[in-house]
């Protein structure tokens, strides 16, 4: 090899430029708190995911059993759905507000939200 192109182990680092913007974000310990709560928060969601499954057998078989939707078992299940969606903005980066319990409040399932038949 010549002088003009050394081998890529003999990478020489300038001290006095700034750090590459990929640098500054392995090193931000914002981008790595991010990461933590992005973990708790997909741990969170399958926790969600099977509460909703159970919330959503049990409407059914309410319905089956007494012809009536229960308001309850709505409520909760908006509930737990507005938290799902809460998690999936911040997972996908639309929202820095973190979701519950981590940084914001339970949702409510509020009737307003819910389609009255």
């Amino acid at each position: 090899m010549s002088n003009d192109n050394p081998p890529a182990d003999h990478v020489f680092v300038d001290d006095d430029k700034p750090g590459s913007p990929i640098e500054e974000n392995l090193k931000s310990r914002a981008t790595w708190m991010r990461g933590l709560f992005m973990l708790i928060s997909c741990a969170l969601v399958s926790v969600a995911f099977a509460a909703g499954s159970l919330i959503v057998v049990l409407g059914f078989f309410w319905v089956l059993f007494t012809g009536a939707v229960n308001r309850q078992v709505q409520q909760v299940g908006l509930s737990l759905a507005n938290y799902i969606y809460n998690v999936a903005r911040y997972l996908t980066f639309n929202t820095d507000e973190k979701p519950f319990p981590l940084g914001g409040e339970w949702p409510a399932g509020s009737k307003t939200d819910a389609k009255q038949d």
